[in-house]
């Protein structure tokens, strides 16, 4: 892969090659535990991916031999205080949501939820607390056999974060869903698998590639505005009281789209029997379908 790295990052590194971004957790002196400044590199790497037509995916995953431990419990008794004076001023740049402080995990999770690129998490170790609720959002993740993971909230006296009590039911179900917060326990890949948390377990070895193989099936056949749109329609979907919203939503891209140069480049490739070169821009079709809110003020 030809690489092209960026260093202005302390908690994360950033890089693309072949069409593909890839942002790894780089905290491995303490397995990649979660900080307010690893939550905000998150947020500007995503958004770096979302400006850069030349990403078509994105592959997060984790240095070292962990993936992301949890939040990073240095500041003992009172990590999870916001009253605590050097918490509140690591977490003064994420505002408040119904008269609350928001939750870091929770800032990174709904950014991931709102990327115009296929997100892809390769767990390559463990992913405790918010190593596993902040991924929830991504399209797709596979884990490493070495793996494991763990909605520990209960164990440490608070409850799961980063929208999870959203995503997880939707993913998992809801028994499942419970069955791991209400225990807290930590469960192998074989487990994760088994419960949907994951779609794919792979030897160690094989993680990367796996992940870049599917991020390279996705640079390298589709085009890049129908993968974003039938992204946010598929997620957005998962909230609409009935089939009918779908059907509005579909027909309105399907005419918008129809009328667009990747339809028609779509199928003269097919019919020339040749690879297709879509020349479209997402940023040119952002209003088809409603994008997902990032932050509070644009939830009205």
């Amino acid at each position: 892969m030809t690489d092209n790295t960026q260093t202005d990052y302390r908690q994360i590194s950033y890089a693309v090659a072949d069409n593909i971004a890839t942002i790894t957790l780089n905290r491995p002196e303490r397995l990649n535990a979660f900080t307010t400044t690893m939550a905000a590199e998150l947020i500007a790497a995503l958004d770096a991916t979302d400006a850069d037509d030349a990403v078509r995916a994105v592959v997060l995953t984790g240095a070292g031999r962990g993936f992301c431990a949890g939040a990073d419990l240095q500041g003992g008794a009172a990590t999870f205080d916001h009253r605590d004076p050097q918490r509140a001023a690591e977490r003064a740049d994420f505002a408040t949501v119904g008269g609350a402080p928001r939750d870091g995990g929770g800032c990174v999770s709904l950014r991931i939820a709102a990327s115009r690129k296929p997100v892809i998490v390769a767990f390559n170790g463990p992913a405790v607390g918010v190593g596993a609720t902040m991924t929830l959002p991504a399209d797709i993740r596979i884990a490493s056999d070495t793996a494991r993971f763990g909605f520990v909230f209960a164990r440490r006296g608070i409850v799961p974060e980063a929208a999870s009590s959203w995503f997880l039911p939707r993913i998992v179900g809801i028994s499942q869903a419970m069955e791991w917060v209400a225990t807290g326990r930590v469960f192998d890949a074989s487990e994760a698998l088994a419960g949907r948390l994951v779609s794919r377990v792979v030897p160690g070895a094989e993680l990367l590639p796996t992940a870049y193989a599917i991020a390279a099936e996705i640079a390298e056949n589709t085009s890049a505005v129908s993968v974003a749109l039938s992204r946010q329609l598929l997620w957005s979907m998962l909230g609409a009281s009935t089939p009918w919203e779908a059907h509005r939503l579909d027909s309105r891209a399907m005419n918008r789209l129809g009328q667009a140069p990747d339809a028609a480049e779509g199928v003269t490739s097919f019919l020339e029997k040749r690879p297709p070169k879509f020349p479209a821009r997402i940023a040119d079709h952002l209003d088809v379908v409603p994008p997902w809110p990032v932050r509070p003020e644009e939830m009205s």
